[in-house]
């Protein structure tokens, strides 16, 4: 499939290729396809689609089904089944085709005009009817409201064959001396007709009367625009009730884009509500062409959507080893615009094709440095392809460096795993301005030797090695950057180690391992502050007493202006020490604390005192109890 490009409108041509000869066997095809690339990869729509020598006209029918071409040699129509794509039949005709027009939704009523006046009427079994017009015809358009087919020519006049009565009525006049071509709006049913003098006539058939004239030759031409002769109609159609679309035998209008076969084009017609294109060619071969632009691929060759949509992803350039492409201002900067019209170069579209020899040999005489410049852009290559090879420099920041290069590390992981399942991929904390402080500011910095930083990150001593080794790496291969000079390096070697696999008992044996350590790293803590506190000699001290307080005794003041002055941590271990503060671990490594209220001397004597008085006042009730009872019973008192 061969795909070309103007205007930045992609064209894909689907029936270039090699062409396999009828009088070859199966076996024999099969064989060359094998042998044969060209042929293998080959896109065949519907077998068969030519004629045998050469195609005239082409059309699509009402419905979408049926293709019909005819050509010659000898004259003949063919109709091709997209449904089955293939040919479904092939007549033959007493002469060429001009052009002809299906008259039905189907292949079953097709209308013939011929190049020798005559016009042939075929239904779905065969040929039908045959008649003849005054002059030659060259185009033709039905009437469907009043069955009238209207015939334009070498003629003034516009024939109306009726084919509801069978016979032919009044012609219309028109002022031009011969028309091209005709249409009819299928909507209003206004008739229209192109002259040869470069004009449109519109006719109402209702009335038979002209309504409107439309000098396009006028229009077209434009005092840039370069002629030799007076454009005349050439195309003529309607899109719509209100569009009508006018094409000139000079070419004018804007482009959208244009089709450069090897051979000339006898008919173009437009697959309907598609992007596909069908070409009557000077060739045996009929054109397939798809615009995407233009619209999607037809129902019964829905994937050339896919495979196009693959080529857009993978695009594939054509190089001509042998020839260099030059526009003309590059021949101008070359000195060459003289060789313009020699065998030395060969017009393409909006340049020129040269021999790549002489293109070398003409800019190195006209720039005798370009080789030079060539040779450094090589080396300058070369020296990229080994810094690709090597470990990639990243550019850490100041603050948190084994941070930034663990999330460095996540993120290459990350695109990678996207690159595999095509899974979208999330913002970098690296990236967002929100964190921006984090590796800037050292309050920021994280401490790996506090207690919860540990635990919580029990494997954190073996992948901070790892990565601090890769630190040391990255410091020496920048090292090492900033003193080469611009010649090529070898491939450093592989100086990392593969990382073993973290599984769930290593992690417990770690969480242990560093709850050993901080329970040793506590015991000796305590031991030092015990042997700071033997060692310390005690002095008189003098206090003074605030405001508003009361002087209890020096041992009180002196224990809470000794409280007052140790840390939230001390008085904490203090407190546990003395039973009012409890400290438990949790099972993901945090602290859980639990107070107790202390009570004061005097509110410990307060209760002493009340446990005494409740006491005294039992044992006197239960005297008096004993007492009442003797008394009942008669005995005296001593």
């Amino acid at each position: 499939m061969q795909v070309s490009s103007l205007n930045e409108v992609k064209i894909y041509s689907l029936s270039c290729g090699k062409s396999l000869p009828e009088w070859l066997s199966d076996r024999k095809k099969r064989a060359l396809q094998k042998k044969d690339v060209d042929v293998r990869r080959r896109i065949e729509l519907i077998q068969d689609f030519e004629m045998p020598t050469v195609c005239t006209t082409i059309k699509v029918s009402k419905d979408g089904q049926y293709i019909l071409a005819t050509g010659t040699y000898k004259p003949r129509v063919r109709c091709y089944d997209t449904y089955q794509l293939s040919l479904k039949f092939e007549r033959c005709l007493d002469s060429e085709v001009v052009t002809f027009e299906t008259l039905s939704d189907d292949y079953s009523k097709i209308v013939f005009l011929h190049n020798d006046r005559y016009i042939e009427f075929h239904s779905q079994s065969g040929f039908y009817y045959k008649t003849r017009i005054p002059k030659f015809g060259r185009d033709f358009s039905y009437h469907y409201p009043s069955c009238d087919l209207y015939f334009v020519g070498a003629s003034s006049e516009v024939y109306r064959l009726n084919l509801e009565q069978g016979r032919y009525l009044n012609p219309l006049q028109t002022d031009a001396a011969e028309n091209n071509v005709c249409d009819i709006n299928s909507v209003h049913g206004l008739f229209a007709t192109g002259t040869i003098e470069g004009r449109v006539e519109c006719w109402d058939p209702r009335t038979r009367g002209r309504v409107g004239l439309l000098d396009c030759a006028l229009s077209s031409v434009t005092a840039d625009s370069e002629i030799n002769s007076l454009p005349t109609i050439s195309a003529l159609k309607f899109n719509g009730a209100l569009t009508m679309a006018v094409g000139t035998s000079t070419g004018q209008g804007k482009i959208f884009t244009s089709l450069e076969p090897e051979h000339d084009i006898n008919d173009v017609c437009l697959y309907p509500n598609s992007g596909m294109l069908l070409t009557a060619n000077e060739t045996p071969k009929m054109g397939i062409y798809y615009i995407p632009v233009l619209g999607p691929a037809p129902r019964w060759c829905s994937f050339l959507d896919n495979l196009t949509e693959e080529l857009e992803e993978n695009p594939e350039s054509t190089v001509y080893d042998d020839y260099k492409f030059v526009t003309k201002k590059d021949l101008e900067n070359l000195g060459l615009t003289h060789l313009i019209g020699s065998p030395f170069l060969r017009a393409y579209m909006h340049g020129f094709f040269m021999d790549i020899r002489l293109y070398h040999k003409v800019k190195l005489m006209v720039n005798p440095f370009a080789y030079e410049e060539y040779r450094k852009d090589k080396i300058r290559q070369k020296i990229e392809e080994t810094r690709a090879q090597r470990v990639q420099l990243k550019k850490l920041p100041k603050v948190n460096k084994e941070l930034a290069l663990k999330l460095i590390e996540e993120e290459e992981e990350k695109q990678r795993s996207t690159w595999k399942k095509k899974v979208k991929s999330l913002p970098n904390i690296l990236t967002d301005d929100r964190f921006k402080v984090m590796f800037e500011n050292p309050d920021f910095q994280v401490d790996e030797e506090s207690e919860e930083f540990r635990l919580l990150n029990p494997l954190v001593s073996k992948i901070s090695e790892k990565r601090k080794k890769k630190l040391r790496l990255l410091e020496q291969q920048e090292l090492r950057e900033q003193e080469e000079e611009e010649e090529p390096e070898g491939k450093p070697s592989d100086a990392e180690s593969s990382e073993s696999s973290d599984d769930e008992k290593d992690w417990v044996e770690e969480v242990r391992k560093q709850r050993r350590l901080l329970q040793q790293e506590e015991k000796v803590k305590r031991q030092e502050r015990l042997r700071e506190d033997q060692q310390t000699v005690l002095k008189p001290q003098f206090y003074e007493i605030k405001a508003g307080e009361e002087f209890r005794s020096f041992k009180d003041s002196a224990t809470k202006q000794k409280l007052l002055n140790k840390t939230l941590e001390d008085r904490l271990k203090l407190e546990a020490k003395n039973g009012t503060l409890s400290v438990a671990d949790t099972t993901v490594g945090s602290k859980q604390l639990t107070f107790t209220l202390k009570r004061s001397e005097q509110q410990k004597k307060q209760q002493e005192a009340e446990k005494l008085h409740r006491q005294e006042r039992k044992t006197l009730r239960r005297s008096a109890g004993h007492l009442k009872s003797r008394h009942r019973r008669g005995r005296p008192f001593h």
